[in-house]
């Protein structure tokens, strides 16, 4: 600024030619004669450094679309879904026939300042995934906590199709329970066809593993030729998809706070229709889960049931001649005799079919086990 200054006043103060004074600072003859005429024009101000940067920028997107994609971006978040370039993209493009590109519409959104970058994150290429190949060849279910406006604790089961990402249930309920995943995973078997395959954790309504038995549930897949699968202990990771999806589902009812179990089953209702139909998800290559799910042939279970599951467990016969037995998520009480009360007995269990042992390995009877009663008779020995 103080040159631009100075070569004015060596001009028109001193009367010097532009030729002398361009000579005299370095700097060209059509410079100086630039900054005479801007001075001219507009005073010391206009002396000022302007701006290089094009009046019109033919690659910058409309300012319809700008304010389309920030209009976008505030209606997705304030209905608490995902609200990121991709989802913005999709939805776009559904409206306008010429969509700027993701990364364009990730610049808008940092220019206007909703994009915080994170550099802390992990690179997606450190993920290691997996991925069913087609639909119903796995579902994942879990179940996650959730509060009422009144505090009140209740829980959300879930079922999630691993290939297409597909939402087959949500299911609001004070606590889930064994009978819970059975009526759910049966509802859904019905909208959506069995399964060939279902992971869960390591939850005592899912599986019996830590005590050696079987649930009903398990018992029920076996019977439709669904092969089970679970995760080891403490390792969420062999269930990704379902605690990444906990996270997009609490994000949303974060925004939508429920004062009931029922307002809150109208909010999963609303929140699935939403996330299956409409929402295009990244793993599915832009798609919905709905288009992914309905684009391949579904897989199907196997025709045989598993092998027999086998148990031997130590008890003692109770003051009343009985012991307890958990069979298919039920407490089973054994009628062993009254003349055996307090002794250590042995069970030799496989699958219903119950042999009662002495400590000395004398058979003292067998027994069915019926779930649908709760005393079950012992055939004694011969």
């Amino acid at each position: 600024m103080v040159v631009r200054q100075m070569v004015v006043d060596a001009v028109l103060l001193e009367g010097r030619s532009v030729r002398e004074v361009a000579s005299s600072f370095g700097v060209s003859k059509s410079f100086v004669a630039k900054m005479v005429a801007r001075f001219r024009e507009g005073g010391t101000e206009a002396l000022e450094p302007r701006s290089r940067a094009h009046l019109h920028d033919p690659q910058k997107s409309p300012l319809e679309i700008e304010e389309r994609v920030i209009s976008l971006r505030k209606e997705l978040f304030d209905f608490g879904v995902d609200h990121g370039a991709v989802t913005i993209h999709v939805l776009l493009g559904r409206e306008v026939a010429s969509v700027p590109s993701v990364s364009t519409i990730h610049r808008i959104l940092v220019r206007r300042g909703f994009v915080t970058p994170q550099p802390q994150k992990r690179p997606k290429s450190s993920f290691i995934r997996f991925e069913a190949d087609q639909p119903n060849e796995m579902w994942q279910s879990d179940f996650t906590e959730w509060r009422l406006t009144n505090g009140t604790k209740v829980e959300i089961l879930n079922f999630l199709d691993d290939h297409s990402r597909l939402l087959l249930a949500s299911r609001a309920l004070r606590v889930v329970k064994g009978p819970d995943v059975i009526s759910t995973f049966l509802a859904a078997s019905e909208r959506w066809g069995v399964p060939a395959s279902v992971l869960t954790d390591n939850g005592a309504v899912y599986n019996a593993i830590s005590r050696q038995g079987r649930t009903a549930f398990e018992s029920l897949l076996g019977d439709l030729g669904v092969t089970y699968k679970h995760g080891r202990p403490y390792h969420p990771q062999t269930q990704g998809k379902m605690e990444r999806w906990h996270l997009t589902l609490k994000l949303f009812l974060a925004k939508h706070p429920a004062h009931s179990l029922r307002e809150l089953q109208h909010h999963l209702d609303d929140f699935a229709r939403y996330y299956n139909e409409v929402r295009p998800h990244r793993s599915c290559a832009r798609r919905t889960p709905a288009e992914r799910y309905g684009a391949r042939e579904k897989a199907v279970p196997g025709p045989l049931r598993p092998a027999p599951h086998y148990r031997v467990r130590h008890d003692v016969v109770d003051p009343h001649g009985k012991v307890s037995l958990r069979y298919k998520g039920k407490m089973l009480h054994l009628n062993v005799g009254y003349a055996h009360r307090g002794q250590k007995i042995i069970l030799h269990v496989v699958d219903e079919h119950v042999r009662v042992l002495t400590s000395a390995y004398k058979l003292i009877g067998e027994a069915t086990l019926n779930p649908a009663q709760s005393y079950q008779p012992v055939r004694r020995a011969k």
